[in-house]
C-alpha cells in the first residue's frame, strides 16, 4: 500500500484532496504535515507532524525526517508556497513528487507577469496593470473604466482572490492599498489593477504527464463561501458549482498551460471569467496543486487526486478518461462550512417543494 504524504494538511485544500482518495479503489496510507496544529486535528490520517514554514533553513530536514519516519513513496505538497519551494529544491526531497518545472511555477505565482506572458502568448487575458505607484493607480483607472465602469484591483501573489476589490475611484484604490500597507504588510507595488470581468466564472482543472493532457474537466463557480461577507462579493471558493462543456473553455485552459510550460506535467488548474463579450478571459493558474474542490469530481466519478498520485507513483493508469468533458454537464456541488457536501444532478431541483 502507498504511503502519501500530503502538506498543508491542515487546510481545506487538503482535506478535500485526502477525501478523493479516500474515494479511490486504491488503497493509500496518508500522512500530513503543518506549520500549525490546530486544523491538523480534523484531517483523517495514520499520522500528523508539525513543521516548520518553508522559510526556515530546516524546513527540509523536517519534511525528510517525516518521509524516513513514515517510509513514504510520494509527496503531495498543497499550499502555493510548499509548491514553489519544492519545485525549486526538489533534488533536495528524499521521495517523489509529480511538480511542473520551477520555472512554470515562478511564472504562474506572479500574477502580473503571467498576465503579460499570456498576452504576449496570443491566451486572452483582461487587460492589466502593474500599480507601483499612486499615479500609476490614476493612469490604471483611466485607462480600464473606458472598458467596464468598474475595475479590479487585487494583490499579484497569493491566493483565494486575495486583497481583491472591485473599484471605480481612485479614492477607494488608494484607501484600499493603505489598509493593507497598514494592516497586513502590502504596498504599491504588490498590486495589480485590471479589466473588471462581468461575467461567468470558470474552473478549468487538468491533468498533464510529460507533455500530454492525460484529463480535464472544467466548472462554474455559482455561488462563493461567505461571498456576502468580503468587499469583492466573492473568494476562489465556492458554495455553489456545476460541471460545464465548452469548448472555448478547454480550448483556452489548455492553451494557457501549454504556453508557461513546454512539457507541462503534473496539475494545471486555470481560472477563467467573462469579459462583457462573453469571452473567457485566463485570470490566473494554479499550478502543481489541486483547487480546493478537487473531490467534486472525484465524487462524481473523475478522480484526479487518484490518477495524480498514481503517475507520480510511476504508474501507468488502467483507465484513461476523455482528454476532454469527461464529465456530464449540469451536476452541482454544493458545500458550507459546517454542513458538508453533497454531489446533485441538475434534474434534481425540480423535485425541491417551493
Amino acid at each position: 500500500m502507498a504511503r502519501i504524504l500530503i502538506t498543508g494538511a491542515g487546510g481545506s485544500a487538503a482535506y478535500n484532496f485526502r477525501d478523493a482518495l479516500s474515494v479511490s479503489d486504491n488503497e493509500y496510507e496518508v500522512v500530513g504535515t503543518d506549520v500549525k496544529p490546530y486544523h491538523l486535528e480534523l484531517m483523517d490520517v495514520e499520522a500528523k507532524y508539525l513543521v516548520p514554514p518553508v522559510s526556515d533553513p530546516g524546513y527540509v530536514d523536517a519534511i525528510n525526517r517525516v518521509i524516513e519516519a513514515e517510509r513514504i513513496d510520494f509527496v503531495h505538497p498543497q499550499p502555493d508556497v510548499e509548491v514553489g519551494f519544492l519545485a525549486e529544491h526538489r533534488d533536495k526531497l528524499q521521495a517523489p513528487t509529480f511538480l511542473p518545472d520551477a520555472k512554470a511555477v515562478s511564472l504562474c505565482h506572479d500574477k502580473m507577469s503571467f498576465n503579460a506572458h499570456m498576452k504576449a502568448n496570443g491566451v486572452s487575458v483582461p487587460e492589466a496593470i502593474k500599480i507601483d505607484s499612486q499615479e500609476d493607480l490614476k493612469a490604471s483607472l483611466e485607462k480600464l473604466l473606458e472598458i467596464n465602469p468598474r475595475v479590479w484591483l487585487r494583490a499579484i501573489r497569493g491566493a483565494g482572490s486575495r486583497a481583491s476589490l472591485p473599484i471605480n475611484s481612485y479614492y477607494q484604490g488608494d484607501a484600499w492599498i493603505d489598509y493593507w500597507r497598514s494592516f497586513r504588510g502590502l504596498d504599491y507595488g504588490d498590486f495589480m489593477a485590471s479589466e473588471y470581468l462581468p461575467g461567468h466564472e470558470f474552473a478549468w482543472q487538468s491533468l498533464w504527464h510529460e507533455g500530454e493532457l492525460i484529463t480535464s474537466q472544467a466548472r462554474e463557480r455559482i455561488e462563493y463561501i461567505f461571498g456576502n461577507l468580503t468587499p469583492s462579493g466573492q473568494s476562489s471558493s465556492p458554495s455553489v458549482a456545476k460541471t460545464v462543456n465548452r469548448d472555448d473553455v478547454n480550448a483556452i485552459g489548455a492553451a494557457s498551460v501549454r504556453a508557461v510550460s513546454d512539457k507541462p506535467h503534473g496539475v494545471f488548474c486555470v481560472d477563467m471569467k467573462e469579459n462583457a463579450a462573453g469571452v473567457p478571459m485566463v485570470t490566473e493558474i494554479n499550478v502543481g496543486r489541486f483547487f480546493t474542490t478537487s473531490n467534486f469530481f472525484a465524487h462524481a466519478g473523475l478522480n484526479m487526486p487518484d490518477m495524480y498520485v498514481q503517475l507520480g507513483l510511476g504508474k501507468k493508469l488502467t483507465e484513461t478518461p476523455p482528454v476532454h468533458n469527461p464529465l456530464p454537464d449540469d451536476l452541482y456541488w454544493v458545500r458550507m462550512i459546517d454542513m458538508g457536501y453533497k454531489l446533485v444532478k441538475g434534474d434534481n431541483w425540480s423535485a425541491i417543494e417551493r
